[in-house]
């Protein structure tokens, strides 16, 4: 069977390992793997969600309501914008999935960071596009227009705080790229991150409001983190009307869960949860960068729930992602990303302390 010609150009997303398999493959039990790898929120379930999830298991078999209206309103609320302004996805790279096949064909092109999140790019390649990065894993002013007055792409991602290196890009900066290109040219204002870059720097902070007076701007968000809804798959898009109606073509019927949007509208009732997770967070951060100052090597600066620790030639982040694993101690290894080095989310502090004792033994 002959597949469309562009997929011989695309890498399979390869997800954080599940817990599942290191039981399966090393034989260690479940209760002691420490899973820090793919950026979930450590506390846990809401109590608050979890009650929702069980006081309406019984209509699952039940499709969602179609016009999410209910968490439309909730996000509205939350936003202080309108409906017509949101479109739900099956987690906010889903939205990004809408934005590729809306905007992209062949002899189209996208520009983001030298290093940044991989769907940017699979999704972009699903359609035939070409793919430009900056020099840089941060998105510098002058690398970018550079590239954009070259290239003149279609879409420019502005992922921010950035997955996976945990750096950030001010509000100011960001604005500042914004305003320098065309209204042909999409930009998408990734903050999946940045209730984290908020709560750490203002200057850092972005809400969709920020950027509702542009025409050519997609702010995406995410209930996946900060209020620890990985499992239920539910993000947002953010945009002006025009453009929403655009991508709700690109839009399958019943994309989210009956449970997905109780959830998440329940989510957006009370911030407590995310205030938690923040603050333990902040706690436990300052015990990573320590280590590494202890240690000798370089950290990135984190905006995010994440590390990411840089080693120079003497250590293999390879061999140490490994290591770690086959003791149950699962982080990201970024070596594909082209970088010598591992991501971590920041856990409890039970958590981090299993990481540092195993890190300790495994790199002597």
């Amino acid at each position: 069977m002959k597949f469309n010609k562009v997929l011989q150009g695309i890498s399979t997303y390869e997800a954080g390992k599940p817990i599942e398999l290191v039981v399966r493959e090393y034989g260690i039990a479940p209760e002691d793997v420490v899973k820090l790898a793919s950026n979930e929120n450590p506390i846990g379930t809401n109590p608050a969600i979890a009650k929702v999830i069980r006081s309406n298991a019984d209509i699952a078999h039940l499709y969602p309501d179609d016009s999410m209206f209910e968490l439309k309103e909730a996000l509205g609320s939350k936003f202080n914008l309108g409906e017509e302004n949101i479109i739900i996805g099956a987690g906010s790279d889903q939205v990004i999935e809408f934005i590729s096949r809306a905007v992209l064909d062949e002899e189209s092109s996208v520009l983001m960071t030298a290093v940044t999140f991989a769907m940017y790019e699979i999704y972009a390649k699903q359609m035939g596009a070409t793919i430009y990065r900056t020099a840089s894993y941060e998105h510098k002013y002058d690398e970018f227009m550079e590239a954009y007055r070259m290239h003149r792409p279609k879409i420019i991602y502005l992922c921010t705080p950035n997955n996976p290196t945990g750096d950030a890009t001010s509000k100011e900066e960001v604005l500042q790229i914004i305003e320098a290109v065309d209204n042909d040219t999409l930009v998408v204002v990734d903050g999946a991150y940045m209730e984290y870059a908020a709560a750490k720097d203002a200057k850092y902070a972005i809400t969709p409001n920020d950027l509702l007076a542009y025409e050519n701007v997609v702010y995406l968000g995410t209930f996946s983190k900060a209020h620890g809804l990985g499992g239920m798959r539910v993000g947002y898009g953010i945009a002006q009307a025009g453009l929403i109606n655009e991508l709700y073509k690109m839009r399958p019927p019943f994309n989210i869960t009956t449970l997905s949007l109780l959830v998440a509208v329940e989510a957006c009732k009370d911030n407590t949860f995310v205030e938690a997770s923040i603050a333990l967070h902040q706690e436990q951060i300052k015990r990573y960068e320590n280590f590494a100052n202890e240690q000798g090597f370089k950290y990135i600066e984190s905006y995010t729930n994440f590390i990411t620790y840089l080693f120079d030639e003497t250590m293999d982040s390879t061999k140490i992602a490994d290591a770690l694993l086959k003791r149950g101690v699962i982080i990201r290894n970024l070596a594909s990303y082209g970088m010598n080095a591992i991501r971590i989310t920041i856990g409890t502090e039970k958590q981090n302390d299993v990481f540092f004792i195993h890190f300790t033994e495994v790199t002597a």
